[in-house]
C-alpha cells in the first residue's frame, strides 16, 4: 500500500532526521517543516520540543514524533 492509498498518513509536528557527521554525531531536528535545532542525544529534543510549546509524552507515538534514519535511540553514524 502506498502513502496515498493510505486513509490516515500521519504529520507529526516533530521530525528527527538522520545521524550527520560530527564531533560528535548529531541528528537535526525540525518542527512544523523548519529546521530548529541540532540534537545530539534524546534530551536535546524534548527540550527544543518544550521550548516550541510541545509536550512530548511518547516519544514512540508516530503522530507526534518521525525519527527518520534511526530510532531515538541513534545516535551514531553505522
Amino acid at each position: 500500500m502506498t502513502e496515498i492509498a493510505c486513509p490516515y498518513v500521519t504529520h507529526p509536528r516533530i521530525m528527527v532526521l538522520g545521524v550527520q557527521p560530527g564531533k560528535p554525531p548529531f541528528r537535526i531536528v525540525e518542527i512544523d517543516g523548519e529546521v530548529v535545532a541540532e540534537a545530539r542525544a534524546i534530551t536535546d529534543v524534548l527540550m527544543v520540543a518544550a521550548e516550541a510549546g510541545i509536550t512530548v509524552h511518547d516519544l514512540d507515538d508516530p503522530d507526534v514524533v518521525r525519527w527518520v534514519g534511526g530510532d531515538k535511540h541513534h545516535w551514531t553514524l553505522r
